[in-house]
């Protein structure tokens, strides 16, 4: 007893040396540099010096700038300890010479040291020697070294080996051609009896062939038959196979799925589990061809190791979400699970029978959930969160269930973003199903009363100011959102004041007590809040519906970055005329954006980013790219870019050509995105030649100056929309056409300087009316149509014959349009006969254009459609457009 009090007395006193030894470290820190003199000192002090080094490395490691000249004198004083023998000083030289060789300058002048000590006898020096000598060699230095290097590749110590394989990694960026030579010594270092120096041999080789899929076909047969000893080896052969089939997009009638259906009866668990994963991972597989990944996982479901049961569950997780009929076998496996010691274990395995048990068992899993949701971490309980989501998609009549245990967990403790998803899931709900609509926003109501996080109560306001006056007593919520005005931060209650306008602008008896409560507002401290409360509260007094509509339920949409832009040019280049808000380039939206309030950047701020940063959008760049060229000065701003490249190749073609379409006022800008998969051509003077009996003129092309091989380059064609303005859709024929040049694949240099012209006939491409049409939210679609009128209505019924079903026909208008569907109607609920669809947008040149189409299923679909719009013209051009 007396040597165990003894023992540990003498531990604490240690450890307390230690960490003061460490603190007075840390306060001569600052002075770590300054000290490298003492590395000149005769004879050398081991300890000391390593204590100068470990306060140089720390102090590079918690990002202190070092100046280039201190970095320098500290550097040439530490080649000095290249004298001494002692072993952890020469470790330590090499790792500060390794964190230096970025800061200092004439680092190179430590070559000479690190070759001795590579191609030296002391094994303790040689890998780390290696590993040093690689941060500081550059092209020109790598042609004089490559030897040594070769020789380390297949020496006979696997840790000499493996550091100089993993160097030759690091060195294919500056001196590629030359690691290439490399090849042979790193298929004999495959052969090794070293596990690890088997893992990146083959990495290496894979990095030098991997532009090559017939030389990786032949890595992966001959090692594949070889048996690898090392299964990290195998593991990463395992990967290059399953990156090759999904390249072929082929699934199961790949050459390589019988390789990776074989790894499963390897005898290393480690291969198993990556072969299975690989498997389930793959696309355009049928879940005959999962089976045997199932069943492998299945058996690790009752592993004795921890670590094999959570890889296979969580793996089967994800499958549930694509494939939950294949998982369904491992359901019991998944129920024993379910009281597992390891939480973590526990949660997947009940998310995961969330997603493949029937109706009648969610309760009871829900249950068991609950007794252990507060052990487990927050990205576990977002898990589950996300598992309750999809279940409520999948079982509509469940959602009751549902929303309360979602009630109870938002009144838990936990982080922003275990809240996030669970405030998405309510809103999904709420979204998916009507009858939810009012327990839902009552319980939002509830959480907002205390909650923490600014940006889930900014867009639950906006949530209940769009959904809250559409609820039979929307003045029930006025009373949360007036409390956000007394109680919350500044941005709360400006968005407090924005909900509180929209239930005055929707419901005309509520106008008065909202009017009431913005002049209250009127009073706040913040300047945003003061403005928004006179803003609203002038508008509504006025009692009229078009200015309602206009500056409240239906804002303005247009990009924030494309706005600034606007006004920074128009500020630097005076005009007398007034600046036009038609100018600015739309917002581009999509379907799935209709639930975020516009310009609510609260899941994107949330999500890593800055809060209350804007990013630009995919228009906003194709925008400034387009501006930069002289030829497009002209055109104006840019209206619209088609959302997905078109396709004029295929994708085993020598050439691949993808086009982007960007529509201007008065003309469109074919961008043609092309590729060259020939390594001995390069192609000059690129570009696409257009043809059209339609009335478009090609007005400009700029080719692609020089097209090298696998090196995406850029050509456009300019087209002027005819005068006609009914005239909007049209085919063109493409050719590319080009000057080639014979090349060395190996540089890449051209044979000659002399080409020919040569041509490739492409797909064609079609101008449809979804082009000139831009995505618009109106919120509230009723006051828009009233502000709109019937000046220039349209009516006509069509007989859609060859559609099918509603849902079908709904699809296919939206294609055809290019419009927002608005209040959700792009749902059809099952088994309904009739269906109403709203779509809103705005057309080429900034005109307002709102369609009702009627939908009755009878012999095919019958539609009458009704389109109103500010010009004459547009409304004709969309009715006649499915005709």
């Amino acid at each position: 007893q007396d040597c165990g009090v003894a023992r540990r007395s003498y531990i604490v006193a240690t450890l307390l040396l230690q960490c003061s030894w460490w603190v007075c470290l840390l306060l001569d820190m600052c002075v770590g540099v300054g000290q490298a003199r003492t590395f000149n000192e005769t004879p050398i002090h081991p300890r000391r010096c390593i204590q100068i080094l470990t306060k140089i490395l720390y102090m590079i490691g918690q990002g202190e700038a070092i100046g280039t000249t201190e970095a320098t004198e500290a550097f040439f004083a530490m080649t000095k300890l290249f004298q001494s023998k002692d072993i952890m000083l020469r470790r330590m030289v090499y790792l500060t010479i390794k964190e230096m060789s970025s800061l200092a300058d004439d680092v190179i002048i430590v070559t000479s040291s690190l070759t001795k000590d590579m191609t030296g006898k002391e094994d303790l020096y040689r890998a780390s020697a290696i590993r040093a000598l690689c941060t500081i060699t550059d092209s020109s230095m790598l042609q004089s070294l490559e030897r040594y290097f070769k020789q380390a590749i297949v020496d006979k110590d696997s840790s000499v080996a493996s550091a100089a394989l993993t160097s030759a990694l690091h060195l294919m960026k500056p001196g590629v051609d030359l690691v290439k030579r490399w090849v042979n010594e790193a298929q004999q270092a495959v052969s090794s009896d070293s596990v690890m120096v088997q893992y990146h041999a083959l990495g290496l080789l894979y990095h030098i062939k991997k532009k090559d899929r017939l030389a990786l076909s032949k890595l992966i047969d001959k090692h594949s038959r070889s048996s690898l000893r090392s299964p990290y080896a195998y593991c990463m052969l395992i990967r290059i196979a399953a990156r090759l089939v999904e390249e072929e997009d082929t699934g199961a009638d790949s050459n390589l799925y019988d390789f990776l259906e074989g790894c499963l009866r390897h005898k290393s668990e480690m291969v198993i589990y990556e072969a299975a994963r690989a498997l389930v991972n793959l696309k355009n597989v049928s879940a005959r061809d999962l089976a045997p990944a199932i069943s492998v996982l299945q058996l690790f479901l009752s592993s004795p190791k921890p670590t094999l049961r959570f890889a296979a569950v969580r793996t089967l997780n994800k499958v549930a979400m694509t494939h939950p009929l294949s998982v369904t076998t491992c359901n019991l496996d998944l129920e024993n699970l379910i009281t597992d010691a390891n939480r973590s274990i526990a949660t997947l395995a009940i998310t995961t029978l969330l997603k493949t048990g029937s109706e009648g068992s969610v309760d009871r899993l829900m249950k068991q959930i609950s007794s252990f949701m507060s052990e487990i971490s927050d990205g576990f309980k977002i898990v589950v969160v996300e598992a309750i989501k999809s279940l409520c998609l999948k079982y509509p009549r469940k959602h009751n269930v549902m929303m309360t245990y979602l009630s109870t967990m938002l009144r838990d403790e936990g982080g922003f973003d275990y809240k996030k998803a669970i405030v998405d899931t309510l809103v999904t709900i709420i979204e998916e199903h009507a009858d939810a609509k009012e327990a839902g926003l009552s319980q939002l109501c509830e959480f907002i009363e205390d909650c923490e996080h600014t940006l889930l109560a900014k867009r639950i306001l906006h949530l209940l100011g769009k959904e809250g006056p559409r609820t039979p007593a929307p003045a029930r919520y006025i009373r949360f959102i007036y409390n956000r005005v007394i109680l919350e931060r500044p941005p709360v209650r400006a968005a407090a004041v924005s909900a509180l306008a929209r239930f005055g602008a929707a419901t005309d008896a509520l106008v008065p007590s909202v009017v009431v409560l913005l002049s209250r507002c009127m009073m706040d401290e913040d300047d945003e809040v003061r403005d928004r409360a006179t803003f609203y509260k002038t508008i509504l007094e006025q009692r009229q519906k078009s200015l309602t509509s206009q500056f409240i339920l239906n804002t303005l949409n247009v990009s924030v970055v494309g706005l600034e832009r606007a006004l920074l040019q128009y500020v630097q280049e005076p005009s007398d005329v007034p600046f036009d808000i038609k100018t600015v380039p739309l917002a581009t939206t999509t379907t799935h954006d209709v639930s975020r309030a516009p310009g609510d950047v609260g899941t994107a701020g949330a999500a890593g980013g800055k809060p209350g940063a804007v990013a630009a959008s995919r228009q906003d760049v194709y925008a400034e790219q387009l501006s930069a060229i002289p030829e497009f000065a002209h055109l104006g701003p840019l209206f619209k870019s088609s959302v997905k490249p078109t396709e004029l190749t295929e994708s085993e073609t020598e050439y691949g050509v993808n086009c982007v379409k960007h529509t201007f006022g008065k003309h469109i800008v074919f961008q043609f995105d092309c590729t060259n998969t020939l390594n001995d051509q390069i192609l000059e003077h690129v570009f696409v030649h257009m043809e059209s009996s339609d009335g478009f003129d090609v007005q400009v092309t700029v080719p692609c100056p020089t097209l090298k091989y696998n090196e995406p380059g850029t050509t456009y064609t300019c087209i002027a929309l005819p005068d006609d303005p009914t005239q909007v859709t049209g085919t063109f024929s493409c050719t590319l056409k080009f000057i080639v040049k014979d090349c060395d694949p190996n540089t890449g240099e051209p044979d000659t300087d002399e080409g020919y012209e040569d041509e490739y006939v492409l797909e064609d491409v079609e101008i449809a009316v979804a082009d000139h049409m831009q995505r618009v939210v109106k919120s509230n679609f009723a006051a828009s149509w009233e502000e709109l009128g019937n000046d220039h209505q349209i009516e006509e019924v069509f007989a859609l014959t060859q559609i099918k079903t509603i849902d079908a026909a709904v699809k296919q208008i939206l294609q055809f349009m290019g419009m927002q569907p608005c209040e959700r109607s792009d749902k059809v609920p099952e088994n309904k006969l009739s269906h109403t669809l709203l779509l809103s947008g705005v057309y080429r040149g900034g005109h307002d254009v709102l369609v009702r189409a009627q939908l009755v299923s009878d012999q095919g679909v019958q539609m009458k459609l009704t389109v109103r719009s500010t010009d004459p013209d547009v409304s004709q051009v969309i009715a006649s457009a499915v005709g």
